[in-house]
């Protein structure tokens, strides 16, 4: 991606997590990883495995935000570094 590219991309993600829907989406995964990180519900190991992968998307999907602004950050270091 070239930086127009990038800078496009970024904008577009900034503008989703601005967005109400993305907040009620970010608490509803909330409230579900809550639910899901209890292991006593488990009826075996491959429920639990079940959980740990479920519980992984959710995680990344919740700090979907900082991981954006990292990766923005260190373009811009980059640049700098460059220039």
């Amino acid at each position: 991606m070239d930086n127009k590219e990038l800078e496009q991309y970024h904008r577009s993600y900034e503008e989703m997590f601005r967005s109400e829907g993305w907040k009620n989406y970010l608490e509803d995964m909330n409230n579900s990883a809550k639910v899901l990180n209890s292991i006593e519900a488990c009826a075996d190991e491959k429920d639990l495995y079940f959980r740990k992968g479920q519980l992984a998307v959710m995680a990344h999907t919740l700090n979907l935000e900082g991981q954006i602004e990292t990766m923005k950050q260190q373009l811009s270091e980059d640049e700098l570094e460059v220039a």
